[in-house]
């Protein structure tokens, strides 16, 4: 490439009367270099070379779409386009990125390890709306992790009272196989009632004592406004906004379970990024309590409904029928998975398997044997009681006198 200076050599000889060819033997370019040079008035800067197009030429506007349309982290984004066929590296996508956003700082935290099999932190989050039969309902996500090995378990519900807080209890038990020493919760009703400065005085949720006294396991609460306490259930609820709900697309709650059950597959094992380690590999060495060191917990849900005029009682809005002769009367409901018992007082009185949908009626024909005619008696000893004739009549009132009196007109008219 000419330099600077050999430019101005070649324009100094030229304007000392050399010809182009007495240039070229005197400096050594050849003379279609020295015509250029000449021919131009300053020296041409060198051009750039253009760059290949990378890896991510076909996938950028894809990610900037994605990017602005959500805060996705680059990991979810280097997952989306391999599956679309990128087949460049997880630090080019990465750098990218943090090139097209600028970065988040971070509050510090200090973080607190448990011994394995200790501790596991419990906690829920609101995950948007979902429409129920033609109904917003707002959509939970129940999380729990356990603190050595970081296994997560997730699970989303449209209710987060006790019932349904034993419920997904049981089933991240059972996804992990078993369950931690003591558990950390926030203070929420369904788990504490009261609080007190020892924690043998607190007043837990009935329905929740009976739960982790059966198991035998430890509840903890945390501080009230200290969230950074289960620091780690708290960084798994951001991560599942993040990492998998932001951005998909479901068919139902079901369907969202189901894509989330996998999902909690794939993310148990890859190392996490604390440990650096597989939490599937490391819950081999959490010894947690089995479930089966305890008779199954029976959980049994009750809810208290009013029996209607026409023999029926509501729930979920679909209405269920009961023998006629309870009408009025205060019911329990008590709910085990799909079954329903209706009890009076200490009787059951009927049994009802739980239907989905809305608005529907449940009607059993031998609930209402009988009423038609038990209702025609009694409207008719109703009526017989209550009618009226619609007039009466009334004989004339004649006036009644006394013999004497006549005898004493047949005296004057004859005297």
């Amino acid at each position: 490439m000419l330099k600077m200076e050999d430019f101005l050599m070649i324009r100094d000889l030229h304007h000392q009367g050399l010809n182009i060819s007495q240039i070229a033997r005197e400096t050594g370019f050849n003379r279609r270099t020295i015509r250029r040079r000449l021919e131009a008035e300053v020296l041409p800067m060198p051009q750039k070379r253009a760059r290949k197009p990378g890896k991510l030429a076909d996938y950028t506007e894809y990610i900037q779409r994605r990017i602005t349309d959500y805060p996705l982290r680059a990991t979810r984004i280097y997952r989306e386009i391999q599956e679309m066929g990128c087949d460049g590296k997880y630090t080019v996508v990465k750098d990218y990125i943090r090139s097209i956003r600028p970065p988040e700082g971070t509050s510090a935290v200090l973080r607190f390890e448990t011994k394995p099999g200790v501790q596991a932190q419990v906690d829920w989050a609101d995950c948007g709306y979902l429409d129920v039969d033609e109904h917003q309902r707002t959509v939970y996500c129940f999380s729990m992790i356990l603190g050595y090995s970081r296994m997560r378990f997730m699970e989303f519900t449209l209710a987060t009272d006790v019932y349904t807080l034993i419920q997904c209890h049981l089933h991240a038990f059972d996804y992990f196989g078993g369950y931690t020493e003591e558990l950390l919760y926030d203070n929420i009703k369904t788990v504490i009632l009261k609080r007190a400065i020892r924690a043998g005085d607190h007043q837990w949720n009935p329905k929740f004592e009976d739960f982790f006294t059966h198991l035998g396991f430890i509840p903890r609460v945390c501080k009230p406004y200290c969230p950074q306490t289960k620091g780690k259930v708290e960084n798994s609820i951001g991560f599942v906004k993040r990492d998998f709900l932001l951005g998909s697309t479901f068919t139902s709650l079901e369907d969202m379970n189901r894509q989330l059950r996998r999902w909690c597959d794939r993310v148990n094992g890859e190392p996490h990024g604390t440990t650096h380690e597989i939490p599937f590999e490391r819950l081999q060495q959490e010894n947690l309590q089995s479930l089966t060191n305890s008779p199954p917990y029976q959980l049994r849900r009750e809810e208290r409904r009013k029996i209607s005029r026409e023999a029926y009682v509501s729930y979920r809005g679909n209405r269920y029928s009961v023998p006629y002769r309870y009408a009025g009367r205060e019911a329990v409901l008590e709910l085990q998975d799909s079954r329903m018992d209706v009890r009076v007082g200490t009787e059951v009185i009927c049994t009802h398997t739980v239907v989905p949908g809305h608005g529907r009626v449940i009607r059993e024909k031998e609930h209402f044997t009988g009423l038609l005619a038990e209702a025609m008696r009694c409207n008719a000893r109703c009526s017989r009681k209550t009618s009226r004739p619609l007039f009466t009549m009334v004989t004339p009132e004649v006036e009644h006198r006394s013999l004497a009196v006549y005898d004493t007109f047949a005296d004057e008219v004859h005297p």
